[in-house]
């Protein structure tokens, strides 16, 4: 059963001015893997914003907004084997997630030279 939707939207020369003047703003937001693909791309930061956005909404979906003991570094987006992109979680994040029960996270990306979106749903 869906229990939140969450969507945003993020320009992305904003996100590349905070990774390129706010030192340690890049660690705390992404993972040690979403840094290494980001990085990997020749537009790296669309890939960024992308996946800000989906922390973003991933957060409104979960309908408490940023909360205690959640990590935005711990929201990880990652692409499968296909290229879909999905969402993992881990440590503190991880456990606060599963004590509300969320069972599936749906996740989509699109990003083009100046903004990126993304959308998640949250089932329980």
């Amino acid at each position: 059963m869906i229990s939140g939707v969450g969507i945003d939207i993020v320009e992305v020369e904003r996100i590349a001015a905070s990774i390129n003047k706010e030192k340690g703003f890049r660690e705390m937001v992404f993972s040690k893997t979403e840094i290494a693909y980001c990085e990997s791309k020749k537009n790296k930061f669309e890939h960024y914003a992308a996946r800000f956005a989906a922390k973003e909404a991933f957060f409104k979906a979960i309908g408490t907004g940023w909360a205690e003991s959640t990590l935005f570094n711990e929201v990880e987006v990652i692409n499968t084997e296909n290229g879909k992109p999905d969402v993992t979680l881990s440590g503190l994040t991880l456990e606060t997630i599963n004590s509300m029960g969320v069972k599936t996270i749906s996740v989509s990306l699109s990003h083009i030279k100046t903004t990126a979106t993304a959308i998640v749903i949250i089932e329980k």
